[in-house]
């Protein structure tokens, strides 16, 4: 195993093990802070958050900060909270939405950050490629001794991040759930949401601050926002989405930073990309709201209104042979499958060239029927429609009324008998 990776890597399979490392633990502190943003609908913000960070960097760094020190990260969440203040002062004095805020905030801090970096004097730890966009290869080379092996610097600080933010979240979890989906409630209860709210800008602080080495400040937005997206379409429970978010985070790093290495391109770029792919695979696969179940459940519907149709229509031409009159129009291709489908089911029955209704299928049919005309019934009495409107939208619902809504409907027509056309309105089965 150690030579299949020696030989894929073409060289010491632990350098590339502490950088994908890196970028795991990296990518799960941002899906975790990220899940809560895009809950909470501030993905803009936490973007608007990952450049706005960058002078407060670039100007600790310049005073004497380490690249991931302690006086780094207070500069950092110190430009982060400048961000929300600005944004807030720009929409309460100017009367500028939020979103346009935040890009006329974000985008000049961001430019400030780009200028007092590019005037650094030589000497100055801070690479502005490296902080733009990150740079995985060198962190492997920054290390510290601990227990008599070298750990990169980096990892250490990411994994401490993900500690801090793991330990925050499990502490404020039922407060951020309350906040996120009912802030007024949370309010009216004595929660404390502007604090809650600060604690998130600074744990996105957190995190940005722990990317920069791993994809810069351009693209932590990718790791904030998009692995939390497509968690979001595959779970409908906060913390069944946190973790799920973290585990897309951490594969796409993975198999990003394998791809990057085996096509020799940016890292960063190629993590973004793979999360990219995460999301459409997400948003095709959703078994609720992936495109496959979408339109897997168009086609069930059309199916299920296709055999309701032809049943109705059997249960209507013995209606009208009955009254001596002409049947109705012929059925559709589609009901003509499903005719053979229902006399598969047994509710339908074939009698030479014509079809009869099983006892089962007259009972679903008279189910449709009074469904059709209980609605023809309540539309002529409370909507201004001429008599041959009454029909098509009646033909929709038809299909969508339960036995609840069609007593209800029942009692508020005055338990009709009959349609606005005078046709019988079967009973309830």
């Amino acid at each position: 195993m150690l030579f299949g990776a020696a030989t894929f890597f073409g060289g010491d399979p632990a350098i590339h093990g502490w950088a994908m490392a890196t970028a795991a633990v990296v990518a799960a502190s941002c899906a975790l802070v990220g899940t809560l943003l895009v809950v909470r609908r501030m993905s803009l913000l936490g973007d608007a958050i990952g450049h706005a960070v960058l002078p407060g960097i670039a100007i600790a760094v310049l005073a004497g900060g380490r690249p991931g020190g302690l006086f780094v990260f207070v500069g950092a969440v110190a430009a982060a909270l400048l961000t929300v203040w600005l944004i807030q002062g720009l929409r309460a004095a100017g009367g500028l939405a939020e979103d346009a805020g935040a890009g006329v905030v974000f985008t000049t801090l961001f430019a400030i950050g780009v200028v007092i970096i590019s005037a650094a004097p030589a000497g100055t730890h801070i690479d502005p490629a490296c902080v733009l966009a990150g740079d995985l290869t060198f962190i492997p080379f920054d290390t510290v001794t601990i227990a008599d092996r070298a750990v990169p610097r980096a990892f250490l600080a990411a994994t401490l991040s993900f500690a801090v933010l793991a330990a925050a979240a499990v502490a404020t979890w039922k407060l951020q759930v309350f906040t996120a989906f009912d802030p007024a409630a949370a309010r009216a209860a004595g929660v404390p949401v502007a604090a809650i709210t600060a604690g998130l800008l600074a744990a996105t602080a957190v995190a940005t601050v722990a990317s920069f080495d791993v994809v810069g400040a351009v693209l932590v937005v990718a790791l904030l926002v998009v692995p939390a997206a497509a968690a979001e379409l595959l779970a409908h429970r906060l913390h069944v989405m946190a973790l799920i978010a973290m585990a897309l985070a951490v594969v796409g790093a993975c198999i990003g930073y394998l791809a990057a290495w085996h096509f020799n391109t940016n890292a960063a770029g190629m993590i973004a990309v793979v999360l990219g792919l995460e999301y459409i695979a997400a948003a095709i696969l959703a078994p609720d709201d992936g495109v496959f179940a979408r339109a897997f459940g168009r086609l069930r519907l059309a199916w299920r209104v296709a055999r309701e149709d032809r049943l109705a229509g059997v249960w209507r031409e013995e209606e009208s042979a009955a009254r001596g009159r002409s049947a109705v129009a012929a059925p559709s291709l589609l009901e003509r499958c499903a005719a053979e489908w229902l006399r598969i089911d047994g509710s339908l029955v074939r009698d030479g060239g014509t079809w009869r209704l099983s006892p089962r299928g007259r009972r679903d049919a008279e189910t449709v029927v009074r469904s059709h005309r209980l609605w023809e019934a309540w539309l002529g009495r409370h909507a201004d429609l001429p008599l041959d409107h009454l029909h098509p939208p009646a033909e929709w619902v038809e299909h969508h009324l339960g036995a609840a809504m069609r007593r209800r409907i029942e009692v508020e027509t005055g338990w009709r008998q009959s349609d606005p056309h005078g046709r019988e309105i079967p009973p309830e089965a």
